[in-house]
């Protein structure tokens, strides 16, 4: 499951400061939220529903060193393994992103410079990703192929 919330940390730093000024939430009620907010990632439950037992964090939210504990206690849970990349790979995502490319180019997608573009906002879920269609066929996966 390629899960995206871009954007929540950049939206309450930039509008916290005008909430705690007008005395619409406290500090603490923002940091609650937040707290909340990590619970929802956690409860997304990949590992159920896509039988799996690692879990990836990228992106800026995956920085939160307490996101990551509540991963990681979710993930011991299971029997599984937390992987959250190096500090200097979250903020704008470019170890995904690479990664990304190199699975395209490995399957045999290729885009001549002239062609590319950059979508900002792009969302994970509308890329086609053949290379998991070719998993599920040598899996067998018809409940994940079903599904789709």
């Amino acid at each position: 499951m390629d899960v995206s919330f871009s954007g929540i940390l950049s939206y309450i730093k930039t509008t916290a400061e005008e909430k705690l000024k007008n005395n619409e939430c406290t500090p603490a009620d923002l940091c609650y939220s937040l707290q909340t907010f990590f619970a929802m990632l956690v409860e997304t439950r990949a590992m159920a529903h896509r039988d799996k037992k690692d879990v990836l964090i990228v992106g800026g939210v995956g920085c939160n060193e307490r996101l990551q504990d509540m991963m990681r206690t979710m993930c011991s849970e299971r029997d599984g393994t937390l992987f959250a990349t190096d500090d200097r790979y979250f903020i704008d995502n470019g170890a995904m992103i690479a990664y990304t490319g190199l699975l395209e180019f490995v399957n045999g997608i290729k885009t001549p410079l002239e062609d590319t573009t950059s979508t900002q906002r792009f969302r994970t879920d509308e890329v086609q990703a053949v290379w998991r269609e070719k998993e599920e066929l040598v899996r067998g996966d018809k409940n994940v192929a079903a599904a789709k």
